[in-house]
């Protein structure tokens, strides 16, 4: 019977951290989302893999939070004067699997760098609003 103990309670241990693991996940997704009016944005990185995130609109800025990161600052951040959105299209390819279903994948240029955001249709719509209805003299290029 002892050494059934070790392995089970090892099991359990385990089973714990996992569970701890997604509940946390949750959480935080479910406070960024309720604290920022935000809405999940995957976004592309540099060597080309796209990461999960939760993006919000702060005033001028644009604030992005990757979900599998327990850091509370925004890993990025868009300023909307600077943001000119080139195109939106359906994922293509693998990228339709790396993306949330029903996903628009929106290319943009930020301070002249190529930026590619995933966010569902109602998060365009809100997206591209809030870049038109920036104040007098901003640009409003949205595609």
């Amino acid at each position: 019977m002892d050494e059934l103990l070790g392995p089970l309670a090892v099991a359990l241990l385990v089973l714990v951290v996992l569970v701890a693991g997604v509940l946390s996940v949750s959480l935080r997704r479910r406070v960024l989302t309720r604290r920022l009016g935000g809405f999940d944005c995957s976004a592309r990185r540099d060597d080309g893999r796209w990461v999960l995130g939760v993006a919000g609109f702060r005033g001028d800025c644009m604030a992005w939070y990757r979900v599998f990161r327990p850091d509370v600052r925004a890993g990025r951040t868009w300023d909307r004067r600077e943001v000119e959105v080139v195109a939106r299209r359906p994922p293509s390819g693998a990228e339709a699997f790396a993306v949330l279903p029903d996903a628009v994948v929106v290319e943009c240029r930020h301070r002249g760098e190529h930026l590619e955001l995933a966010m569902d249709g109602e998060a365009y719509t809100a997206f591209a609003s809030w870049l038109e209805s920036s104040p007098p003299g901003y640009r409003s290029d949205v595609a």
